[in-house]
Parts: C-alpha cells; sequence; structure tokens
C-alpha cells in the first residue's frame, strides 16, 4: 500500500533516521513508538507529504486515499456537527453528483460510441462512490458521531460550540467518514471516554478494511488492535512482528542480544590493541601488528542506544490516617443551569472509603463521576447528604482543571517550588529532574509547556507533598505508555489511599482494589478489583438481555 524505503531525514542539526524503510499494509494495523522528539510524527507528515524526506524513496498509488487525524483541529465554525463531519466527504459528494447528471445524460440521444464512452466512465464513477461509502454516507456519519459520544440532540448544533475536546471527536468523525485507504491516526484516544474507546476498537475492527498505522498511549488499545509495531528510536526505524506486549518483549531480547554482542566485540578489540600496543615497536612483528591494525579497522563498531530518559515517580512516605478515610451517606447534586433550571446529577449515594483502598470510579460519559470526586475532594458542596472525613487526612486532587489553573508566566521551578517554598535549589531541581524537566527545561514557562508537561507539572506538585489520600480524575490523559507505567507502580506503591478515574483499562485492571460505578444517577460498589467488575457487569447484561 505504501512504502518508506531507505528513508533519510534530519531536522537542522538533529537526525531522525537513516536509511530507514517501513511497509504500511492492509491488513496489517501497525503502531508506531518511540521516544518524545524520535520522529514519529516525521513519519506521518512524510506519507502525506506535507514533508520531503532528505534521501530515499516512498511509493504510493496515486488513488490512494489518505486519513490522517492528527491532534490539531484547525478551524471549525458556520456549520452544524452533522455538517462539519459530511464536509470531509467533499469528493464522494461531488462523484454523486457527477453520477446523478450521468444518468441525466443516458436518456439523451447519442452514439453507440459515445454511450459506451458514458457507460465505462459511469461505471467507473459508481465503483469509486460504492467503495467510498457513497451511499450510505450520513447515516454512517451519524453512526460515527453518535459511537464518539455526539448524539442525535446534538447533530444539529453549531460546531463552535462545542469544547476543544469534543471538537477533536468530530475531527476524528470526520477522518472515518471519509472511509480512507490508509488510516493514520496520531493519539486517536486522547480526548474519548472508555464508551467511545471501546467503540473505536470495535469500528476499526469490524468495519474499517484498510491500512492502519497509528500512536497510541492507551496500552489495551494497541494491544487489542495492532499486529505490528513500528519503533523509531535510535536514528532508525525498527518493525517488531505482534502487538504492543510482545514488542515490549522482543525489544529486551533484543536489547539483551545487542549488549551481548557488544561486550564481545570489545573484549575483541581490547586483545587486539593490546596486541598491537605490546609489539608496535619489534621489527620481527611488524607484519602481524599491520595486519592487526588494518582487522580493526575494517570492523563495523556496534553502538549502544543511548538510554531513554523516563520520569520516575517516587511519593514520599504520608503519614498514617485513620482507617475511615471518607464516609458519605445519602449525597446528592444538583447544578443549577441557566434560566432556573436544576440538573440532577446523582442522588442516595452512600459509602465508605478505607484506608489503603484504591478505588476506580467508572460510568458512561457524564454520568457525574468528575462530579462524584470533586464532591470528595471539596471542590464543591453536595446539594444534600453528608460527608465526613475520617482523621488526619491530607488530600490532593488532580484533575484537566488543575492544569488549566497553573500560571502560565511562571516557570517549572517557580511552580514546584511555590508548593514546597522551604525546600532548597537542590532537592526542587531533583525532584523536576524525575519529571523529566532538567537542566534548562526548569526555566520554561507553563505557557510553552504541552499537555502531557503540564500533567507531569502537575503530579510534580502532587509528589511534593506528604499527602495520604489522593483524589485523581484523569491522570493518565496525555501521558506517553511508559510514563502512564511509571505512575501506576508509584500508585501501587503508595502507602496512602487513591480514589481514581481513567480510562485507560490497563491501569485500572492494575490498580484498582474496588470499583464505584454511577449508572443513572446511583452508585453500584463492587468489592473486588476491576476484573472482578467486569465480570459482574458482563453477567448483569446477559441476565437482562
Amino acid at each position: 500500500m505504501i512504502h518508506l524505503s531507505n528513508i533519510s531525514k534530519q531536522h537542522g542539526s538533529n537526525i531522525l533516521f537513516q536509511n530507514a524503510s517501513l511497509q504500511i499494509l492492509p491488513g496489517q494495523p501497525a503502531g508506531l513508538v518511540g521516544p518524545n522528539g524520535a520522529g514519529k510524527s516525521t513519519i506521518f507528515r512524510l506519507i502525506t507529504g506535507e514533508e520531503a524526506a532528505d534521501k530515499g524513496d516512498i511509493s504510493c498509488s496515486h488513488k490512494t486515499v489518505i486519513g490522517y487525524f492528527s491532534q490539531e483541529v484547525g478551524e471549525m465554525s458556520g456549520r452544524s456537527a452533522l455538517s462539519e463531519v459530511m464536509s470531509a466527504a467533499d469528493k464522494v459528494v461531488a462523484l454523486g453528483e457527477q453520477m446523478r447528471e450521468m444518468e441525466s445524460a443516458m436518456s439523451l440521444l447519442m452514439s453507440d460510441e459515445e454511450m459506451a464512452d458514458l457507460l465505462e466512465r459511469y461505471g467507473a464513477i459508481t465503483e469509486e462512490f460504492e467503495h467510498r461509502g457513497g451511499y450510505d454516507l450520513e447515516s454512517r456519519a451519524k453512526a460515527i458521531l453518535t459511537g464518539l459520544g455526539i448524539g442525535p440532540d446534538d447533530y444539529i448544533r453549531p460546531v463552535e460550540s462545542f469544547s476543544g475536546g469534543w471538537k477533536m471527536r468530530i475531527a476524528l468523525a470526520k477522518i472515518l467518514t471519509i472511509n480512507p485507504d490508509v488510516l493514520l491516526l496520531d493519539e486517536p484516544t486522547n480526548h474519548l471516554d472508555l464508551e467511545s474507546i471501546i467503540w473505536l476498537e470495535s469500528w476499526i475492527v469490524n468495519e474499517y478494511k484498510g491500512a492502519l498505522l497509528m500512536t497510541c498511549h492507551d496500552r489495551d488499545f494497541m494491544n487489542r488492535l495492532v499486529c505490528r509495531v513500528i519503533e523509531v528510536a535510535n536514528k532508525t526505524v525498527t518493525t517488531y512482528s505482534g502487538n504492543y506486549d510482545f514488542y515490549l518483549k522482543e525489544r529486551e531480547i533484543r536489547r539483551e542480544q545487542l549488549f551481548a554482542s557488544y561486550r564481545r566485540q570489545q573484549e575483541m578489540l581490547a586483545k587486539e590493541e593490546d596486541f598491537i600496543a605490546r609489539f608496535a615497536a619489534r621489527v620481527s612483528h611488524a607484519a602481524q601488528v599491520q595486519s592487526r591494525i588494518k582487522k580493526i579497522e575494517k570492523i563495523e563498531r556496534i553502538e549502544l542506544p543511548a538510554e531513554q530518559k523516563v520520569a520516575k515517580f517516587e511519593f514520599v512516605e504520608p503519614p498514617r490516617s485513620g482507617n475511615d478515610v471518607l464516609k458519605f451517606n445519602n449525597l446528592a447534586k444538583v447544578w443549577a443551569m441557566p434560566e432556573g433550571v436544576e440538573k440532577p446529577v446523582f442522588s442516595g449515594i452512600s459509602g465508605m472509603i478505607n484506608r489503603l483502598d484504591k478505588v476506580a470510579v467508572v460510568g458512561i460519559n457524564g454520568a457525574g463521576k468528575s462530579t462524584f470526586l470533586k464532591v470528595l475532594a471539596g471542590k464543591t458542596q453536595a446539594s444534600n447528604g453528608t460527608l465526613k472525613t475520617g482523621a488526619n487526612i491530607f488530600q490532593g486532587y488532580f484533575s484537566q482543571h488543575s492544569m488549566d489553573v497553573l500560571e502560565p508566566a511562571k516557570t517549572v521551578f517557580e511552580t514546584v517550588q511555590e508548593v514546597i517554598p522551604e525546600a532548597n535549589i537542590g532537592v526542587i531541581r531533583n525532584l523536576c529532574a524525575a519529571f523529566l524537566f532538567q537542566g534548562d527545561d526548569v526555566d520554561k514557562r507553563i505557557g510553552n509547556l504541552s499537555g502531557g508537561e503540564k500533567s507531569r507539572v502537575v503530579i510534580a506538585t502532587l509528589l511534593a507533598r506528604p499527602l495520604n489520600l489522593l483524589v485523581l480524575d484523569e491522570p493518565t490523559n496525555h501521558l506517553d505508555i511508559q510514563t502512564r507505567e511509571i505512575l501506576l507502580k508509584a500508585l501501587k506503591g503508595f502507602a496512602g489511599t487513591v480514589v481514581i478515574i481513567s480510562h485507560d483499562r490497563h491501569f485500572l485492571r492494575s490498580l484498582a482494589t474496588r470499583v464505584f460505578e454511577i449508572d443513572q444517577g446511583e452508585m453500584r460498589i463492587f468489592e473486588g478489583n476491576y476484573r472482578y467488575y467486569l465480570e459482574q457487569t458482563e453477567n448483569r447484561n446477559v441476565a437482562t438481555a
């Protein structure tokens, strides 16, 4: 489908890759991985033609339709959500108009030769129209919007009235609706809830027939979809046959083999160089010395890849809290809407959170999960019921709103220092370095940081304080897989209590010891881990089917 052969590319003095090759093939969905700055986005731009390779060839049929979803949505205004999605298929609409014009022309008198030519062109356009899903374009656009969480009531809503995250969903729906031959997805799950992620998985598996290349921070999503992993790192591109978990294991095996080969080569070179040094001055050994010099000059030296920098989360030992951390009884929340309208979120919620619990709060989008966490964290008052906080509780709260309240003009160093003003410069710098803000990076202003960098800053400010209760609303958003794994490891070892919302199923499966499900304004408590919750809900769905 698309072949990149012996590609070389550099930005300024930064060499991204040399003589790299990869293929994107139908029926072999691939994941694109690698550290930040390695060149993943450049691969996408080379394929779409936004950038040109310095050397090498990119082969792709001119008829191939490429759909590219990136984190840059661009301007959206002046249309409804549905119209915006369908606007991406303007070429398909144009094909339909051509078909209607040809159908009208067929009723006119013409020679047999003209009619044969018209029928031939009509057949080609009809085939293309059908291939692009022209016959069910509108129904497909509606189904995709609904699957991504934008239901019928919002089809006619002006696109400019949607928030940034929801505009990302509309942008994704546009790409899926055109049914491209090649689908390039750059972090498609970043702004999706769990239901939409599961729907997208199902759509790709059951509906999409073309070639797929994607980057993604959701480990489960990658594992379920890809059968090849393409790694961009250390100025080269390496393809692994298997899913993401296979890639991790195989990469470690190859790395160990490379280190073993490197050690053997270094031992051999040391012996040869020792021989040369000992006998260089002896005439009797001159021929042997020259022979060995030529030998080691011809040897292709094995280079070890640079160690990838990763954040190191390590929570300070928190003070011990009481066994009863949070107790809530008959909690209810109603939001006051414009014109005096009230919007009920949940009611009659009762339960207890105990010391060392790792509670996952789950439910469909809009069920009230974030509102519940805000009530627990004291960020909003319950409309009814009681919430009692246990003894010696020191609480930290993370939400996407936490990123918004960071002061754009302050530097990373100043932001962390504000939380621990008594700490010396070395302690603050070490903490920043643990979150990949090293050297001059600590002087970056918050306003210039990416979403992932801001997330790391907020988590760093939580880490800096001795907390024993963490209330976390989507802390994994914008974090790459490696950073999520390190955060997961830290939370599993955290000697305190965690209440968390996350759309990362691997994260919840590995962390949660209890699950609170909010559904239609009510709460169900599952006294077991996330796997237990999934088993119980599956059994419940079967029983009610």
